[in-house]
């Protein structure tokens, strides 16, 4: 099994592109029919999507992980962070514009 689409719904859709870009995503706009335009990254068959939420729209506890060069430069996007050691790597632990808790490591050199 391979995880292949992330759909993440954002309160502050804008906000939320900036952040995820920091981290090296890269994404495109996309408008499908008459659904609401959103953003969309795809790499290496995996697609990452960012949704506007709807007003009543709850955002749940949604917790993401990701491998990113350079997190240092990544974390100039997030203030507030934790950090945290599991099996010799150091984990940054930041919160997305919409609260969701997102766990920064680099991949081993």
């Amino acid at each position: 099994m391979q995880l292949d689409l992330l759909v993440l719904r954002c309160q502050q859709l804008e906000t939320s592109r900036q952040f995820y870009e920091s981290l090296g995503f890269r994404f495109v706009a996309e408008k499908h029919g008459t659904g609401p335009r959103h953003y969309a990254a795809e790499d290496a068959g995996f697609v990452f999507e960012l949704y506007p939420a709807a007003a009543n729209e709850a955002l749940g506890n949604t917790r993401l992980g990701f491998r990113v060069k350079h997190v240092p430069q990544s974390l100039a996007q997030a203030p507030e962070t934790t950090t945290r050691e599991f099996d010799g790597t150091r984990i940054y632990i930041v919160r997305d514009p919409d609260g969701r808790k997102v766990e920064l490591r680099e991949p081993a050199s």
